[in-house]
């Protein structure tokens, strides 16, 4: 069995997805046949959190330790090199697939209050594929009988065809960014200054970020595009529940030289202790949050 367990494949005319049942990551996608997401092999782990459901927190929590309704709760330390605890609990655990069909498939999995959570929360993940992309659906619902505080976020790299990523043009639909320490924990949030902007695009080449920053989407839902050299463009939208988005640029990705990731996120990092737009769910309530990614090949 591969190490990200059963491979659940997707398509629809000439665009095709593998969905992974460990995680219920993006392993690949091609739209109109050309690639969209860096993708990985099928023996390999996702390299650098590669297409991975952040649930239900996105990013880091200071210290693995955060304040809920009067307790203090304790995380594991996934991140040991800063100490704290990073991306939620559900990357690395096997989903169950509850649907299927040629272009779709639903995957479910739970959070289990012992590991640090305030009270029990139900996920399910769909992925939809259409000719021109794919559409991505999150319904986490609280099935204790407390509040519970929920974020969510994902981790694609995004291309755009075959065109290597650091020469290609970033557009970011984003006015402010958030200020962090040398642990990456947040120091505050301000406006963008001239030389982050990048609503009006940046080659990725020339970026050195693991920066949040804070969504100001353009037509559609749009927070950001990538385009190559030949025109060719992928496009990441969200719905409003999305007000935050991490750019990572390594300098190589596993192997695969330098690539970029446009993660959209509820929440910024540290929300479970700042408390900035942490979702609050009622005991039976369902929350929903969309993204997907989508061809603008062509796209002025």
């Amino acid at each position: 069995m591969p190490p990200t367990g059963e491979q659940i494949d997707l398509v629809a005319t000439d665009s095709r997805a593998v969905v992974t049942e460990v995680g219920a990551g993006l392993r690949t996608l091609t739209i109109a046949g050309h690639d969209r997401v860096e993708g990985f092999e099928e023996e390999e782990t996702p390299p650098m959190g590669a297409g991975g459901v952040l649930v239900p927190w996105p990013n880091r929590v200071a210290g693995a330790r955060y304040r809920w309704r009067g307790a203090d709760h304790a995380l594991e330390v996934t991140e040991p090199a800063r100490g704290h605890a990073i991306h939620g609990f559900l990357r690395h655990r096997p989903w169950s697939v509850t649907a299927r069909a040629d272009d779709a498939v639903t995957l479910i999995a739970d959070v289990d209050p012992s590991w640090g959570w305030p009270g029990p929360l139900h996920v399910a993940t769909t992925y939809a594929l259409d000719p021109g992309g794919l559409t991505v659906t999150h319904a986490l619902t609280n099935t204790g009988e407390v509040d519970v505080p929920a974020g969510l976020g994902t981790h694609p790299y995004l291309r755009a065809g075959d065109a290597a990523p650091a020469g290609c043009t970033l557009i970011l639909f984003a006015d402010r960014v958030v200020d962090v320490d040398d642990a990456l924990v947040p120091t505050g949030v301000r406006p963008v200054a001239p030389g982050e902007d990048l609503r009006a695009g940046r080659r990725v080449g020339d970026l050195a970020l693991d920066t949040c920053f804070g969504a100001a989407p353009g037509p559609d839902g749009v927070l950001g595009v990538l385009t190559a050299p030949d025109g060719r463009a992928t496009a990441l939208w969200a719905d409003p529940a999305v007000r935050w988005v991490q750019v990572f640029t390594p300098d190589d990705l596993a192997g695969r030289g330098p690539a970029v990731a446009v993660e959209p996120m509820t929440c910024p990092p540290d929300a479970l202790n700042s408390g900035t737009d942490l979702h609050v769910l009622a005991p039976g309530e369902t929350w929903t949050v969309r993204w997907g990614i989508r061809s603008r090949d062509g796209a002025v």
